[in-house]
C-alpha cells in the first residue's frame, strides 16, 4: 500500500475511534505529514517497536500496538504459550498501551498478567523467568525523549528476544491487516479471567534476589546519596532497595521524583547525558551527598557522579562505572572466597577493553558480545545450560547498563544503584571516593579516553539514508584515522570472533580505534571511538581527531 492508502484506511476504517480519524484526514490534505506518518510501517526488530507518538503506521499508538501484539499472540499460539507478563514505565500512554496488549492476548486464549503500577524493566524479565510465562511485554522507550514510546518483546528465558524469533514474529505481524484489529476492554478480559494482577510476590522475591547479589561491604561506612528517577519508575524500587542497606542515608530530587511522562526538567532522560544529572547535582550540593545516581525511565541504566576530594562532582562514564563494578566484584568475590572456577565476565564489543587486564588480575575470562544485552543474557543461558550459571560474575555495556547475578537477564539499574552504593561504602571505609578508584584504575591500567558519536538520517526514511550510508563506508572505508594510517578493517557483517553476522565496522590505526554500527533503535549510525593516552588531556586531543575524520563519512547525516 502507498501512504496515501495507509492514510485513506485509517480515515474511513470504523476500527479507528473518531480523533485517530480525524487526523489522519488531516494527514491525507498535507502531503508531507502524511509521508511522514503513513510512508512506512514501525519496524520490528529484537528491540521491538519504537517510535514517535501519534496517528499514523510508523507511529507509537493502540493500533500499532495492537498489531504486533496480534503477530505475538500468533507467535505464541504455534509455540504453545500461555501467558505472557506486561510492565510499563512513565511515558504518555504507557498503562493505555499495557491494556491494548493485554486485550489482545485475551482476545487469543492467553493469559495477561499485569503489573498493577509502574514497574522497571528488569522486574519484567524476572517476572517472565518467574512466573515461567512464554513471554512479557515491556511498554517503554527506555531514555529515548517525551515524544516517544516503545515495545520490547522478551523471551521465556527473560532475555530480549533472539534475532529469530523477531523474525518469525515479524512474519506474523506482517500479515495482520489494521482493518481486522479487535481487542478485549480490561473488564472482558478480567471476566474471562484472561487479565490478572502480577502478584505482589514477585516484586518481592526479586527485591530479596537483587539484595543477595551485594558486595558484603567491609564496613557500612555512612554514605550519602542523592537519588533521581528521572520522573521515570524506578523511585520506589530503589528506594526500597536503599532502606534495606545499613549506613545508606538517601535524598531526592523533588522535581524528577513523581512519574511525569513530559520529563519537564529533563528533555533528554538518559544517564549517559550530563545534563540529566545537573539537576541531581545541584540537589546534592545542598544535601552535601557523596554519591549521586540517576536511573532512566524505565530503570535499567544507571548514571552516577561522585564527590572528589576538592569537593566537586565528576560524572563518571559509562565505561569507568563497569570497570570500576568489575573491579568491586572480582575483588569482593575473591575476599570472600566466592570466585568459582572458570568464571566469567561479559561485555559488548563497543565497551571498554581496559576490561580485559582487570580480569586478568583474578583469573577471570573475559567473553565479547555483539552490541545488545541481550547478548550478555544469552551468554548466562549459554552457562545455564551447561549446568554451570555461577560462572557469570558480571555483565556491562558502555551505555550504563549492568548486570551482576542471573536472576534477571537485561540490564538492572536497580541492582547497579545498590552495587554502586557498596563499591562506594567499601571505598569509604579506607577514607576514598568513587573518584580516587577510577584514578587508581587508570594509574593501574593506563588511560583510555572514549567518546560515542551519533550520526542521524533525515528525510522520510532516515533509518534506509543511514543504510545506505554504512554500505558506502563499507564499499570505501577510510584510509586515514586521526592522522595515522587505517592498519586493520575488521567487518562483522559475514560474522568474526565466533559473533553473529552483524553489520559492524572496526576501523583501527595506531593512536586508536573506531567502531561504527547503526543504532538499534532509532535511525542513526553510531560511533564509538577509544584512544589511549597518558592522560585524559592527550586522549582527548585523538578523540577530536578521530570526530573529525568521522563527520566526513556521514556528509547526509545530522550530527
Amino acid at each position: 500500500m502507498t501512504d496515501t492508502q495507509r492514510a485513506q484506511l485509517w480515515a474511513t476504517s470504523p476500527v479507528f475511534d473518531e480523533e485517530t480519524r480525524r487526523e489522519a484526514r488531516a494527514a491525507l490534505a498535507n502531503r508531507e505529514e502524511c509521508a511522514l506518518r503513513f510512508g512506512s510501517e514501525l519496524q520490528f526488530g529484537t528491540g521491538g517497536l519504537r517510535g514517535i507518538l501519534g496517528v499514523g503506521t510508523n507511529r507509537m499508538n493502540p493500533y500499532t500496538v495492537a498489531r504486533a501484539t496480534t503477530g505475538l499472540a500468533r507467535y505464541l499460539q504455534r509455540a504453545g504459550g500461555r501467558a505472557v507478563a506486561i510492565a510499563y514505565d512513565s511515558r504518555h500512554g504507557s498503562r493505555a498501551f499495557a491494556l491494548v496488549a493485554a486485550g489482545v492476548l485475551a482476545r487469543y486464549g492467553l493469559t495477561a498478567f499485569l503489573f498493577p503500577a509502574l514497574m522497571p524493566t528488569p522486574v519484567l524479565s524476572f517476572a517472565v523467568r518467574e512466573r515461567g510465562a512464554a513471554a512479557g511485554v515491556m511498554i517503554t522507550a527506555s531514555h529515548n525523549p517525551a515524544e516517544y514510546n516503545g515495545y520490547k518483546v522478551y523471551g521465556p528465558d527473560g532475555c530480549q528476544i533472539t534475532d529469530a524469533a523477531a523474525a518469525a514474529i515479524t512474519s506474523e505481524i506482517d500479515a495482520v491487516r489494521y482493518d481486522q484489529l479487535a481487542w478485549l476492554c480490561p473488564e472482558e478480559a478480567r471476566a474471562a479471567d484472561r487479565l490478572r494482577d502480577m502478584p505482589e510476590s514477585v516484586y518481592a522475591d526479586y527485591l530479596q534476589r537483587t539484595l543477595a547479589c551485594r558486595l558484603t561491604p567491609l564496613a557500612h561506612a555512612p554514605l550519602r546519596v542523592c537519588y533521581t528517577p528521572l520522573n521515570g519508575a524506578g523511585l520506589v524500587q530503589v528506594l526500597d532497595a536503599f532502606r534495606l542497606m545499613p549506613g545508606v542515608t538517601v535524598s531526592t530530587v523533588p522535581e524528577q521524583t513523581s512519574p511525569d511522562g513530559d520529563f519537564p526538567t529533563c528533555p533528554q532522560p538518559n544517564p549517559e547525558l550530563p545534563a540529566a544529572l545537573s539537576l541531581a547535582i545541584q540537589t546534592a550540593k545542598r544535601t552535601d551527598s557523596d554519591l549521586v545516581i540517576a536511573t532512566d525511565p524505565d530503570s535499567d541504566r544507571i548514571g552516577v557522579a561522585a564527590k572528589a576530594a576538592n569537593g566537586r562532582y565528576e560524572i563518571l562514564t559509562g565505561n569507568e562505572i563497569g570497570l570500576l563494578l568489575l573491579q568491586a566484584v572480582l575483588q569482593a568475590r575473591a575476599q570472600n572466597g566466592t570466585l568459582p572456577s572458570h568464571a566469567e565476565v561479559v561485555k559488548t564489543i563497543v565497551t571498554s577493553d581496559l576490561a580485559f587486564p582487570i580480569a586478568a588480575e583474578y583469573g577471570v575470562t573475559v567473553r565479547q558480545t555483539l552490541t545488545g544485552f541481550k547478548y550478555i543474557g544469552e551468554e548466562i543461558g549459554r552457562l545455564e545450560a551447561l549446568g554451570h550459571e555461577e560462572r557469570f560474575l558480571f555483565g556491562f555495556e558502555e551505555s550504563c547498563g549492568y548486570l551482576a547475578g542471573t536472576h534477571v537477564r537485561d540490564k538492572d539499574g536497580v541492582m547497579a544503584a545498590v552495587l554502586v552504593c557498596e563499591m562506594a561504602q567499601r571505598a569509604a571505609a579506607r577514607g576514598l571516593s568513587l573518584t580516587a578508584l577510577r584514578d587508581a584504575l587508570y594509574a593501574r591500567f593506563g588511560f583510555v579516553g572514549t567518546r560515542l558519536l551519533s550520526y542521524t538520517g533525515s528525510g522520510a526514511d532516515p533509518a534506509a539514508g543511514m543504510r545506505l550510508q554504512m554500505e558506502r563506508l563499507r564499499a570505501h572505508p577510510p584510509r586515514m584515522l586521526a592522522g595515522e594510517p587505517v592498519g586493520a578493517v575488521l567487518d562483522y557483517l559475514p560474522g568474526r570472533d565466533g559473533l553473529p553476522p552483524s553489520d559492524v565496522l572496526v576501523f583501527r590505526c595506531a593512536r586508536g580505534k573506531a567502531i561504527v554500527r547503526p543504532s538499534g533503535t532509532e535511525p542513526k549510525v553510531k560511533v564509538y571511538l577509544s584512544a589511549p593516552g597518558a592522560n585524559a588531556t592527550e586522549a582527548a586531543a585523538t578523540l577530536d581527531a578521530m570526530q573529525a575524520d568521522t563527520v566526513r563519512w556521514f556528509p547526509d547525516a545530522m550530527p
